[in-house]
């Protein structure tokens, strides 16, 4: 075991042993404001098994995985494109960076009243909530990326004789890959900050739509179940992106990055 698993491990065990005095033992916090252990067992158990809202707490996370996913993907396919359009086009830039501008100050949240008019409360709204969530931190990553690349880099490119899609495929696009997986794991952190509140809304199913129903119950240890499902699925969604970005760029490991 390394040092750092070392550290994790024990301050989950100290936050664990904190837990269980300041609720059972000593019972200095009430379960009406905070669940014990033995009650988040029993409300997990109750989620997993007889389910909670309607569903289980699998079909719950798999859909709020699958809204995730997609507003995930559908705003980096065009933020990417268009950051990299940004950062190499003085032209492109002024056209769109006003318009960019306007948007990127609006909270994501700020959309759910315009994506409920258009799109209705079905998953298409919440997944128009989460892609302007990922949307702003993948372009400017993106066309940062591209700003900051050596001009000898693309100078030695433009004495090769590389052609235009030949460039930006093996020299604009590669130089840019460290920036634009910084942006990816910003986009992917929103996407799962902004999913909770977006399921609120309307949502037949969803870890948004557990938490919502455990807070009209007055059920905190389901609230903490809900909030425990979204952490982790944060976490392993960030965590293969990162496995991702270490196959894609191996050199970085080399360099002492992630």
């Amino acid at each position: 075991m390394t040092r750092r698993s070392a550290v994790g491990l024990g301050t989950i065990v100290f936050v664990a042993l904190a837990w269980y005095m300041l609720t059972t033992a000593t019972g200095a916090i009430s379960s009406g404001r905070f669940p014990s252990p033995h009650e988040f067992w029993l409300a997990l158990r109750q989620a997993m098994t007889t389910g909670y809202a309607d569903a289980t707490l699998l079909v719950h996370a798999v859909h709020s995985l699958k809204l995730v996913v997609s507003g995930f993907l559908v705003a980096v396919a065009i933020g990417i494109p268009l950051g990299l359009l940004m950062g190499w086009s003085r032209r492109a830039e002024a056209l769109i960076n006003p318009v960019f501008l306007l948007i990127r100050p609006i909270p994501p949240l700020a959309w759910i009243p315009l994506a409920i008019l258009w799109l209705g409360l079905g998953d298409a709204a919440k997944i128009m909530v989460i892609f302007f969530a990922a949307f702003v931190p993948s372009v400017i990553n993106t066309s940062t990326g591209v700003r900051i690349i050596e001009p000898a880099m693309i100078e030695a490119a433009r004495m090769l004789g590389i052609g235009r899609v030949r460039f930006v495929r093996e020299v604009l696009f590669p130089a840019a890959l460290p920036m634009i997986f910084t942006g990816l794991r910003l986009s992917l952190q929103a996407s799962w900050t902004t999913l909770v509140a977006a399921e609120l809304v309307g949502a037949l199913a969803g870890l948004g739509r557990v938490l919502n129903v455990a807070q009209q119950d007055i059920f905190p240890a389901m609230i903490l179940v809900g909030m425990l499902a979204v952490s982790i699925l944060g976490w392993a969604s960030t965590r293969v992106l990162a496995l991702a970005e270490m196959r894609i760029m191996p050199w970085l490991s080399l360099e002492g990055g992630r």
